[in-house]
């Protein structure tokens, strides 16, 4: 991810988690997607995005498992579990509320 477009830190499990809800994924989808819906104004690395995955996996809210693409090549496909379907909500109860916060103090004189 580029130093101008940087998240906050666990942000970028939240959006990853976000795309995988729509759908499982290998990790270059997960890349493009993210990139695709932000208007390649998110462009996530290997070195952030795999960290992410394998917490996120340790942690019980994605499962993986190989399968082979649509060119023939084997890929980790990532989905979502009930567990991360209920992160899933907490981060985005959590990020609407600092979002307001944050936007009140941006708004004050």
């Amino acid at each position: 991810m580029t130093a101008k477009n940087e998240l906050f830190p666990g942000t970028l499990d939240m959006l990853i988690l976000r795309v995988l809800s729509r759908g499982e994924l290998h990790g270059w989808g997960i890349t493009n997607k993210l990139e695709l819906v932000s208007q390649s104004a998110l462009q996530v690395d290997e070195g952030s995005l795999y960290p992410s995955l394998y917490r996120m996996e340790a942690k019980g809210w994605i499962e993986a498992e190989w399968r082979l693409t649509e060119n023939n090549r084997r890929a980790k496909y990532y989905r979502l579990t009930r567990a991360g379907r209920k992160q899933l909500e907490k981060e985005q109860e959590l990020w609407t509320r600092m979002r307001a916060i944050i936007d009140l103090v941006m708004q004050s004189a």
